[in-house]
Protein backbone atom coordinates (compact mmCIF):
# COMPACT_ATOMS: atom_id res chain seq x y z
CA UNK A 1 0.00 0.00 0.00
CA UNK A 2 1.36 3.32 -0.99
CA UNK A 3 2.11 5.75 1.97
CA UNK A 4 -0.10 8.97 1.41
CA UNK A 5 1.44 11.64 3.42
CA UNK A 6 1.49 14.44 2.09
CA UNK A 7 -2.09 15.78 2.49
CA UNK A 8 -2.08 14.65 6.48
CA UNK A 9 -3.14 18.12 7.49
CA UNK A 10 -6.24 18.22 4.83
CA UNK A 11 -6.71 15.06 5.82
CA UNK A 12 -6.81 15.90 9.49
CA UNK A 13 -9.33 18.76 8.98
CA UNK A 14 -11.53 16.98 6.82
CA UNK A 15 -11.84 14.26 9.45
CA UNK A 16 -12.73 17.26 12.22
CA UNK A 17 -15.34 18.11 10.38
CA UNK A 18 -16.86 14.87 9.43
CA UNK A 19 -19.99 14.07 12.07
CA UNK A 20 -20.65 10.41 11.40
CA UNK A 21 -16.38 9.74 12.14
CA UNK A 22 -16.89 11.56 15.49
CA UNK A 23 -20.01 10.19 16.68
CA UNK A 24 -18.55 6.67 15.94
CA UNK A 25 -15.30 7.22 17.43
CA UNK A 26 -16.94 9.10 20.34
CA UNK A 27 -18.99 5.50 20.40
CA UNK A 28 -15.77 3.78 20.41
CA UNK A 29 -13.49 5.46 22.84
CA UNK A 30 -14.84 4.49 25.97
CA UNK A 31 -15.30 1.34 25.52
CA UNK A 32 -11.62 0.44 24.81
CA UNK A 33 -10.12 3.01 27.91
CA UNK A 34 -12.61 1.65 30.54
CA UNK A 35 -12.36 -1.58 29.87
CA UNK A 36 -8.97 -1.64 29.59
CA UNK A 37 -8.79 0.55 33.11
CA UNK A 38 -11.05 -2.56 34.22
CA UNK A 39 -9.33 -5.42 33.09
CA UNK A 40 -5.99 -3.93 34.74
CA UNK A 41 -7.54 -3.49 38.18
CA UNK A 42 -8.61 -6.91 38.76
CA UNK A 43 -4.98 -8.01 38.12
CA UNK A 44 -2.98 -6.13 40.93
CA UNK A 45 0.42 -7.52 39.37
CA UNK A 46 -0.09 -5.72 35.90
CA UNK A 47 2.80 -3.27 36.46
CA UNK A 48 5.05 -6.20 36.91
CA UNK A 49 3.57 -7.99 34.15
CA UNK A 50 5.00 -4.94 31.97
CA UNK A 51 8.03 -4.92 32.93
CA UNK A 52 8.63 -9.04 31.97
CA UNK A 53 6.89 -8.20 28.82
CA UNK A 54 9.45 -5.50 28.08
CA UNK A 55 12.47 -7.99 29.00
CA UNK A 56 11.07 -11.00 26.89
CA UNK A 57 10.89 -8.50 24.20
CA UNK A 58 14.15 -6.96 24.50
CA UNK A 59 16.08 -10.32 25.31
CA UNK A 60 14.00 -11.83 21.87
CA UNK A 61 15.82 -8.72 20.07
CA UNK A 62 19.00 -8.56 21.67
CA UNK A 63 19.23 -12.51 20.20
CA UNK A 64 16.91 -12.57 17.22
CA UNK A 65 19.55 -14.03 15.17
CA UNK A 66 19.67 -16.94 17.16
CA UNK A 67 15.58 -17.29 17.82
CA UNK A 68 14.85 -16.91 14.06
CA UNK A 69 17.25 -19.98 13.30
CA UNK A 70 15.51 -22.08 16.19
CA UNK A 71 12.43 -21.26 14.85
CA UNK A 72 12.75 -21.49 11.37
CA UNK A 73 14.43 -25.30 12.27
CA UNK A 74 10.88 -26.26 14.05
CA UNK A 75 9.20 -24.97 12.14
CA UNK A 76 10.63 -26.63 8.45
CA UNK A 77 10.84 -29.73 12.04
CA UNK A 78 7.10 -29.73 12.02
CA UNK A 79 6.30 -30.12 8.12
CA UNK A 80 5.94 -26.12 7.23
CA UNK A 81 7.88 -24.05 5.20
CA UNK A 82 9.99 -20.45 6.03
CA UNK A 83 9.89 -17.73 3.50
CA UNK A 84 11.95 -14.85 4.52
CA UNK A 85 10.96 -11.54 2.56
CA UNK A 86 13.53 -8.81 2.63
CA UNK A 87 10.68 -6.07 1.57
CA UNK A 88 7.01 -5.77 0.81
CA UNK A 89 7.57 -6.53 -2.46
CA UNK A 90 9.83 -9.46 -1.62
CA UNK A 91 6.69 -10.37 0.77
CA UNK A 92 4.11 -10.27 -1.90
CA UNK A 93 5.94 -12.19 -4.34
CA UNK A 94 6.09 -15.09 -1.94
CA UNK A 95 2.91 -15.04 -0.79
CA UNK A 96 1.38 -15.07 -4.79
CA UNK A 97 3.88 -18.13 -5.80
CA UNK A 98 2.99 -20.16 -2.75
CA UNK A 99 -1.09 -19.39 -4.59
CA UNK A 100 -0.19 -20.39 -7.96
CA UNK A 101 1.44 -23.77 -7.04
CA UNK A 102 -1.43 -24.43 -5.51
CA UNK A 103 -3.64 -23.78 -8.59
CA UNK A 104 -5.55 -21.64 -6.31
CA UNK A 105 -8.49 -19.69 -7.26
CA UNK A 106 -10.17 -18.63 -3.78
CA UNK A 107 -8.48 -17.44 -0.67
CA UNK A 108 -9.87 -16.68 2.40
CA UNK A 109 -7.86 -14.07 4.64
CA UNK A 110 -7.86 -13.64 8.37
CA UNK A 111 -6.53 -10.24 9.77
CA UNK A 112 -3.36 -9.91 9.44
CA UNK A 113 -1.37 -6.05 10.16
CA UNK A 114 1.96 -6.89 8.00
CA UNK A 115 -0.31 -7.98 5.65
CA UNK A 116 -1.49 -4.77 5.26
CA UNK A 117 1.18 -3.33 5.57
CA UNK A 118 2.61 -5.10 2.42
CA UNK A 119 -0.14 -4.06 0.66
CA UNK A 120 -1.41 -8.24 0.41
CA UNK A 121 -4.80 -7.58 -0.66
CA UNK A 122 -4.27 -5.43 -3.48
CA UNK A 123 -1.39 -8.03 -5.25
CA UNK A 124 -3.81 -11.21 -4.03
CA UNK A 125 -7.36 -9.34 -5.70
CA UNK A 126 -5.58 -9.00 -9.15
CA UNK A 127 -5.56 -13.19 -9.37
CA UNK A 128 -7.51 -14.87 -6.85
CA UNK A 129 -11.12 -14.44 -5.41
CA UNK A 130 -9.83 -12.67 -1.50
CA UNK A 131 -12.35 -12.31 1.21
CA UNK A 132 -11.51 -11.07 4.63
CA UNK A 133 -12.78 -13.08 7.51
CA UNK A 134 -12.81 -10.51 10.07
CA UNK A 135 -15.70 -9.19 10.41
CA UNK A 136 -14.32 -5.58 10.61
CA UNK A 137 -12.10 -5.79 7.36
CA UNK A 138 -14.89 -7.71 5.58
CA UNK A 139 -16.61 -4.50 6.22
CA UNK A 140 -13.91 -2.61 4.71
CA UNK A 141 -13.15 -4.47 2.68
CA UNK A 142 -16.85 -4.06 0.95
CA UNK A 143 -16.37 -0.16 1.52
CA UNK A 144 -12.71 -0.45 -0.28
CA UNK A 145 -11.23 1.52 2.66
CA UNK A 146 -8.51 0.53 4.89
CA UNK A 147 -8.60 -0.04 8.13
CA UNK A 148 -8.53 2.93 10.70
CA UNK A 149 -7.36 1.16 14.11
CA UNK A 150 -5.26 -2.11 14.24
CA UNK A 151 -8.11 -3.84 16.26
CA UNK A 152 -11.18 -2.94 15.33
CA UNK A 153 -10.31 -1.56 11.55
CA UNK A 154 -14.28 -0.28 10.91
CA UNK A 155 -14.63 1.50 14.52
CA UNK A 156 -15.13 4.51 12.08
CA UNK A 157 -18.56 3.04 10.42
CA UNK A 158 -21.55 3.58 11.98
CA UNK A 159 -24.40 0.91 12.01
CA UNK A 160 -26.39 2.90 9.34
CA UNK A 161 -23.32 2.67 7.39
CA UNK A 162 -22.97 -0.60 7.92
CA UNK A 163 -26.50 -1.72 6.83
CA UNK A 164 -25.93 0.39 3.96
CA UNK A 165 -23.22 -1.36 2.60
CA UNK A 166 -24.43 -4.84 3.13
CA UNK A 167 -27.82 -3.86 1.36
CA UNK A 168 -25.62 -2.90 -1.47
CA UNK A 169 -23.12 -5.80 -1.64
CA UNK A 170 -25.49 -8.87 -0.09
CA UNK A 171 -28.74 -7.28 -1.85
CA UNK A 172 -28.69 -5.30 -4.83
CA UNK A 173 -30.63 -2.88 -3.39
CA UNK A 174 -30.60 0.89 -1.66
CA UNK A 175 -31.89 2.35 1.42
CA UNK A 176 -33.02 -0.43 3.11
CA UNK A 177 -34.23 -0.32 6.81
CA UNK A 178 -31.77 0.26 9.50
CA UNK A 179 -30.87 -3.31 10.99
CA UNK A 180 -29.43 -3.74 14.55
CA UNK A 181 -26.10 -5.21 15.53
CA UNK A 182 -27.23 -8.98 15.93
CA UNK A 183 -28.72 -8.90 12.26
CA UNK A 184 -25.89 -7.67 10.61
CA UNK A 185 -23.26 -9.95 12.24
CA UNK A 186 -25.62 -13.26 11.30
CA UNK A 187 -26.13 -11.80 7.99
CA UNK A 188 -22.23 -11.58 7.85
CA UNK A 189 -21.63 -15.12 8.69
CA UNK A 190 -23.81 -16.58 6.77
CA UNK A 191 -22.06 -14.89 3.35
CA UNK A 192 -18.59 -15.80 4.74
CA UNK A 193 -19.43 -19.11 5.56
CA UNK A 194 -19.56 -20.61 2.07
CA UNK A 195 -16.20 -18.58 1.19
CA UNK A 196 -14.52 -20.65 4.14
CA UNK A 197 -15.82 -23.41 2.69
CA UNK A 198 -14.69 -23.03 -0.36
CA UNK A 199 -11.44 -21.69 0.11
CA UNK A 200 -8.18 -23.10 -1.70
CA UNK A 201 -5.78 -20.95 0.44
CA UNK A 202 -5.84 -19.37 4.10
CA UNK A 203 -4.26 -16.46 4.78
CA UNK A 204 -3.53 -15.28 8.41
CA UNK A 205 -0.80 -13.11 10.69
CA UNK A 206 0.52 -13.88 13.61
CA UNK A 207 0.48 -12.33 17.10
CA UNK A 208 3.40 -14.18 18.65
CA UNK A 209 6.36 -16.76 16.86
CA UNK A 210 7.67 -19.15 19.76
CA UNK A 211 10.97 -20.28 19.21
CA UNK A 212 11.25 -23.69 20.66
CA UNK A 213 8.00 -25.15 19.15
CA UNK A 214 7.91 -23.65 15.45
CA UNK A 215 4.47 -22.67 16.67
CA UNK A 216 2.86 -19.66 15.98
CA UNK A 217 -0.19 -17.71 18.03
CA UNK A 218 -3.47 -16.43 17.29
CA UNK A 219 -6.02 -14.44 18.93
CA UNK A 220 -9.22 -13.27 18.08
CA UNK A 221 -12.60 -12.99 19.42
CA UNK A 222 -14.61 -14.26 16.47
CA UNK A 223 -13.10 -17.73 15.81
CA UNK A 224 -12.79 -16.30 12.31
CA UNK A 225 -9.03 -17.22 12.20
CA UNK A 226 -9.40 -21.11 12.93
CA UNK A 227 -11.44 -21.36 9.98
CA UNK A 228 -9.35 -19.45 7.90
CA UNK A 229 -6.13 -21.59 9.11
CA UNK A 230 -7.95 -25.33 9.46
CA UNK A 231 -10.51 -25.20 6.71
CA UNK A 232 -8.35 -24.53 3.41
CA UNK A 233 -5.44 -26.88 2.20
CA UNK A 234 -3.11 -24.44 2.42
CA UNK A 235 -2.24 -22.02 5.21
CA UNK A 236 -0.06 -19.17 4.80
CA UNK A 237 0.92 -16.83 8.00
CA UNK A 238 2.91 -13.45 7.48
CA UNK A 239 4.62 -11.76 10.39
CA UNK A 240 6.94 -9.66 11.17
CA UNK A 241 10.33 -10.99 12.68
CA UNK A 242 10.28 -9.06 16.20
CA UNK A 243 7.13 -11.27 16.50
CA UNK A 244 9.27 -14.00 18.24
CA UNK A 245 9.82 -14.56 21.61
CA UNK A 246 11.78 -17.44 22.81
CA UNK A 247 9.11 -20.09 24.53
CA UNK A 248 5.51 -21.01 25.43
CA UNK A 249 6.25 -19.69 29.08
CA UNK A 250 7.26 -15.72 27.24
CA UNK A 251 3.90 -16.33 25.40
CA UNK A 252 1.63 -16.98 27.90
CA UNK A 253 3.23 -13.74 29.91
CA UNK A 254 2.92 -11.70 26.65
CA UNK A 255 -0.56 -12.63 25.80
CA UNK A 256 -1.69 -11.60 29.32
CA UNK A 257 -0.58 -8.18 28.41
CA UNK A 258 -2.46 -8.19 24.90
CA UNK A 259 -5.62 -8.91 25.95
CA UNK A 260 -5.81 -6.66 28.65
CA UNK A 261 -4.26 -3.57 26.71
CA UNK A 262 -6.54 -4.59 23.58
CA UNK A 263 -9.81 -5.18 24.55
CA UNK A 264 -9.89 -4.96 28.42
CA UNK A 265 -10.25 -8.91 28.58
CA UNK A 266 -8.55 -11.52 30.71
CA UNK A 267 -7.71 -13.68 27.72
CA UNK A 268 -9.01 -13.31 24.17
CA UNK A 269 -12.13 -15.27 23.31
CA UNK A 270 -10.10 -17.98 20.75
CA UNK A 271 -6.51 -18.25 21.52
CA UNK A 272 -5.03 -20.56 18.92
CA UNK A 273 -1.64 -22.23 18.57
CA UNK A 274 -0.49 -23.61 15.46
CA UNK A 275 2.36 -26.02 14.84
CA UNK A 276 2.66 -26.63 11.36
CA UNK A 277 0.41 -28.66 8.95
CA UNK A 278 -1.81 -31.38 9.49
CA UNK A 279 -0.61 -34.81 10.57
CA UNK A 280 -1.88 -38.54 9.75
CA UNK A 281 -3.53 -38.25 13.69
CA UNK A 282 -5.21 -35.01 13.25
CA UNK A 283 -8.89 -34.74 12.14
CA UNK A 284 -8.05 -31.21 10.46
CA UNK A 285 -5.99 -28.41 9.24
CA UNK A 286 -4.46 -27.87 6.29
CA UNK A 287 -1.86 -30.24 3.53
CA UNK A 288 0.50 -27.54 3.33
CA UNK A 289 2.06 -24.51 6.06
CA UNK A 290 4.10 -21.80 4.65
CA UNK A 291 5.43 -18.92 6.45
CA UNK A 292 6.54 -15.48 5.33
CA UNK A 293 9.01 -13.65 7.64
CA UNK A 294 9.08 -10.17 6.91
CA UNK A 295 11.95 -7.54 7.43
CA UNK A 296 11.01 -4.34 5.88
CA UNK A 297 13.22 -2.09 7.36
CA UNK A 298 12.85 -4.31 11.20
CA UNK A 299 16.81 -4.96 10.72
CA UNK A 300 17.87 -1.71 10.36
CA UNK A 301 15.76 -0.60 13.30
CA UNK A 302 17.37 -3.39 15.54
CA UNK A 303 21.19 -1.26 15.05
CA UNK A 304 19.31 2.68 15.54
CA UNK A 305 17.92 4.55 18.66
CA UNK A 306 14.58 3.31 17.69
CA UNK A 307 15.10 -0.38 18.34
CA UNK A 308 12.70 -0.17 21.44
CA UNK A 309 9.95 0.21 18.96
CA UNK A 310 10.28 -3.11 17.84
CA UNK A 311 8.70 -4.82 21.10
CA UNK A 312 5.23 -3.45 19.75
CA UNK A 313 3.24 -6.06 20.27
CA UNK A 314 0.50 -4.04 18.10
CA UNK A 315 -2.94 -3.82 20.52
CA UNK A 316 -3.20 -0.12 19.81
CA UNK A 317 -3.80 0.87 23.59
CA UNK A 318 -1.23 4.03 22.67
CA UNK A 319 -4.18 5.17 19.99
CA UNK A 320 -7.13 4.20 22.17
CA UNK A 321 -5.84 6.92 24.84
CA UNK A 322 -4.55 9.35 22.24
CA UNK A 323 -6.09 12.56 22.17
CA UNK A 324 -4.75 13.41 18.58
CA UNK A 325 -6.25 9.55 17.41
CA UNK A 326 -9.64 10.19 18.81
CA UNK A 327 -10.35 13.44 17.49
CA UNK A 328 -9.75 12.81 13.95
CA UNK A 329 -9.27 8.91 13.46
CA UNK A 330 -7.00 6.57 11.24
CA UNK A 331 -7.51 7.28 8.07
CA UNK A 332 -6.10 10.79 8.50
CA UNK A 333 -2.84 9.53 9.23
CA UNK A 334 -2.62 7.79 5.31
CA UNK A 335 -1.03 4.39 6.16
CA UNK A 336 -1.51 1.16 8.29
CA UNK A 337 -0.49 2.50 11.41
CA UNK A 338 -2.48 5.11 12.86
CA UNK A 339 -1.97 7.19 16.15
CA UNK A 340 1.32 7.54 18.25
CA UNK A 341 2.48 3.78 16.92
CA UNK A 342 2.02 4.99 13.53
CA UNK A 343 4.30 8.50 14.27
CA UNK A 344 7.08 6.20 14.78
CA UNK A 345 6.34 3.04 12.15
CA UNK A 346 5.46 5.12 9.24
CA UNK A 347 8.76 7.19 9.24
CA UNK A 348 10.94 4.05 9.94
CA UNK A 349 8.81 2.01 7.39
CA UNK A 350 8.09 4.98 4.18
CA UNK A 351 11.02 6.91 5.35
CA UNK A 352 10.60 10.88 7.09
CA UNK A 353 10.76 12.51 4.13
CA UNK A 354 7.19 11.24 3.17
CA UNK A 355 5.85 11.10 6.95
CA UNK A 356 7.32 13.77 8.27
CA UNK A 357 3.50 16.12 9.41
CA UNK A 358 3.06 12.28 11.78
CA UNK A 359 5.46 13.37 14.51
CA UNK A 360 4.74 16.91 14.64
CA UNK A 361 0.80 15.81 14.86
CA UNK A 362 0.90 14.56 18.94
CA UNK A 363 0.91 16.64 21.69
CA UNK A 364 3.58 14.85 23.87
CA UNK A 365 0.87 14.08 26.78
CA UNK A 366 2.83 10.87 27.51
CA UNK A 367 -0.46 8.83 27.72
CA UNK A 368 0.76 6.47 25.03
CA UNK A 369 3.61 5.38 27.01
CA UNK A 370 2.03 5.32 30.25
CA UNK A 371 -0.57 2.34 29.02
CA UNK A 372 1.86 0.61 26.51
CA UNK A 373 2.20 -2.74 28.36
CA UNK A 374 5.82 -3.05 26.87
CA UNK A 375 6.73 0.03 28.03
CA UNK A 376 7.97 1.84 24.83
CA UNK A 377 9.07 5.58 25.35
CA UNK A 378 6.41 6.87 22.40
CA UNK A 379 7.02 10.49 23.16
CA UNK A 380 10.75 10.20 23.81
CA UNK A 381 10.74 8.69 19.65
CA UNK A 382 8.59 11.30 18.08
CA UNK A 383 10.84 13.93 19.88
CA UNK A 384 13.65 12.16 18.30
CA UNK A 385 11.87 12.23 15.05
CA UNK A 386 11.04 15.72 15.29
CA UNK A 387 15.09 16.44 16.15
CA UNK A 388 15.96 14.72 13.01
CA UNK A 389 13.57 16.10 10.46
CA UNK A 390 15.33 19.31 11.35
CA UNK A 391 18.74 18.21 10.62
CA UNK A 392 17.71 16.71 7.85
CA UNK A 393 16.10 20.23 7.01
CA UNK A 394 12.62 18.55 6.18
CA UNK A 395 10.96 21.56 8.16
CA UNK A 396 9.75 24.42 5.94
CA UNK A 397 11.88 27.36 6.69
CA UNK A 398 9.33 29.47 8.35
CA UNK A 399 9.39 26.80 10.89
CA UNK A 400 12.70 26.66 11.42
CA UNK A 401 13.25 30.04 11.94
CA UNK A 402 10.48 30.23 14.28
CA UNK A 403 12.16 27.08 16.32
CA UNK A 404 15.73 28.69 16.65
CA UNK A 405 13.88 31.97 17.71
CA UNK A 406 12.29 30.11 20.46
CA UNK A 407 15.30 28.06 21.76
CA UNK A 408 17.21 31.92 21.79
CA UNK A 409 14.63 33.07 23.86
CA UNK A 410 14.31 29.37 26.09
CA UNK A 411 18.12 29.79 26.89
CA UNK A 412 17.63 32.80 28.47
CA UNK A 413 15.26 32.66 31.32
CA UNK A 414 14.77 36.34 32.10
CA UNK A 415 13.54 37.20 28.70
CA UNK A 416 11.88 34.16 28.55
CA UNK A 417 9.88 35.37 31.33
CA UNK A 418 9.30 38.78 30.12
CA UNK A 419 7.66 37.55 27.15
CA UNK A 420 5.10 35.21 29.29
CA UNK A 421 4.51 37.87 31.08
CA UNK A 422 3.94 40.32 28.54
CA UNK A 423 2.05 37.31 26.29
CA UNK A 424 -0.35 36.91 29.22
CA UNK A 425 -0.93 40.41 29.77
CA UNK A 426 -2.11 40.95 26.48
CA UNK A 427 -4.66 37.70 26.16
CA UNK A 428 -5.82 38.78 29.61
CA UNK A 429 -6.99 42.30 27.76
CA UNK A 430 -9.37 39.50 25.21
CA UNK A 431 -11.51 38.65 28.25
CA UNK A 432 -12.03 35.93 30.35
CA UNK A 433 -12.98 32.22 29.64
CA UNK A 434 -12.11 30.88 26.17
CA UNK A 435 -11.00 33.31 22.95
CA UNK A 436 -12.61 32.17 19.23
CA UNK A 437 -10.05 34.01 17.22
CA UNK A 438 -6.67 35.26 18.48
CA UNK A 439 -4.09 36.72 16.20
CA UNK A 440 -0.93 34.45 14.96
CA UNK A 441 -3.37 31.67 16.41
CA UNK A 442 -5.91 30.31 13.81
CA UNK A 443 -4.23 27.16 13.23
CA UNK A 444 -5.03 26.29 17.04
CA UNK A 445 -9.13 28.52 17.10
CA UNK A 446 -10.06 26.82 13.55
CA UNK A 447 -10.41 23.94 15.36
CA UNK A 448 -10.75 24.65 18.98
CA UNK A 449 -11.35 27.79 21.64
CA UNK A 450 -8.12 29.02 23.50
CA UNK A 451 -8.31 29.37 26.64
CA UNK A 452 -7.24 32.31 28.28
CA UNK A 453 -4.78 32.90 31.28
CA UNK A 454 -6.57 33.72 34.37
CA UNK A 455 -4.94 37.43 36.83
CA UNK A 456 -3.12 34.80 38.71
CA UNK A 457 0.26 35.51 36.82
CA UNK A 458 2.37 33.13 35.05
CA UNK A 459 2.78 29.51 36.01
CA UNK A 460 5.95 29.85 37.51
CA UNK A 461 4.93 32.02 39.56
CA UNK A 462 1.92 30.60 40.65
CA UNK A 463 4.42 27.78 40.92
CA UNK A 464 6.51 29.74 42.89
CA UNK A 465 3.48 30.59 45.37
CA UNK A 466 2.20 27.64 45.90
CA UNK A 467 5.41 26.00 47.10
CA UNK A 468 6.10 28.92 49.26
CA UNK A 469 2.42 28.60 50.61
CA UNK A 470 3.63 24.91 51.85
CA UNK A 471 6.71 26.18 53.37
CA UNK A 472 9.12 24.62 50.43
CA UNK A 473 11.97 26.56 49.39
CA UNK A 474 10.78 28.03 45.65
Amino acid sequence: MAVRQADFRARAQAALQDDNLRDALDKAKGGFVDKRASAILDLPGFETLRERGRQIKDHTLAHLDTYLETFEQNVERNGGQVHYAADAEAAREAVLAICRDASARQVIKAKTMAGEEVGLNEALEHEFETVESDLGEYIIQLAEEPPSHIIAPAVHKTRAEITALFDRHHHQREGGPLRETPDLVDEARGVLRQKFLGADIGISGANFLIAETGSIALVTNEGNADLSTSLPRVHIAIAGIEKLVPGLEEASSMLRLLARSATGQQITAYTTFITGARREADPDGPEEFHLVLLDNGRSRMLGDEFREMLRCIRCGACMNHCPVYSAIGGHAYGWVYPGPMGAVLTPMFQGLDKSRDLPNACTLNGRCQSVCPVKIRLPMLIRRLRDHEFEQRLTPTGTRWALQAWAWLARRPRLYQLATRSAGTVLRTLGKGRARRVPLAGAWTAARDLPLPSAGGTFQQRWRAARTSRGEQA
